[in-house]
């Protein structure tokens, strides 16, 4: 099975701009909880970490991420792997972010 042209990187990352921490109601990429993200031969491996660890919405943020990935057209597989280390904070947001939340550089 060859993989669509379309699915690469940014692809994948634009997709996963709908995955919604339903905490905080803003998208997991702009949070900054993705970490990598490798597509290669209509597989994608995300590295991604919580707000917090024991986020209650964890398994719903994952769920969400592997059912956006695994959606796409060309895509076999998708693997999560959640760290902790380097430990999430506010300065990983986007700058859309921290505007929308009023956070400051």
């Amino acid at each position: 099975m060859s993989t669509p042209a379309a699915l690469n990187r940014e692809f994948v990352l634009d997709a996963l701009h709908e995955v919604i921490d339903p905490e905080l109601g803003y998208n997991i990429v702009d949070l900054g909880l993705i970490y990598g993200l490798d597509v290669d031969s209509g597989v994608i491996k995300v590295t991604m970490t919580m707000t917090t660890p024991g986020c209650p919405a964890q398994d719903y943020i994952l769920s969400g991420v592997y059912e956006r990935g695994i959606s796409l057209p060309g895509v076999r597989d998708v693997t999560i792997d959640v760290v902790w280390e380097p430990a999430w904070s506010p300065q990983k947001m986007t700058p859309l972010a921290k505007a929308h939340f009023g956070i400051q550089d």
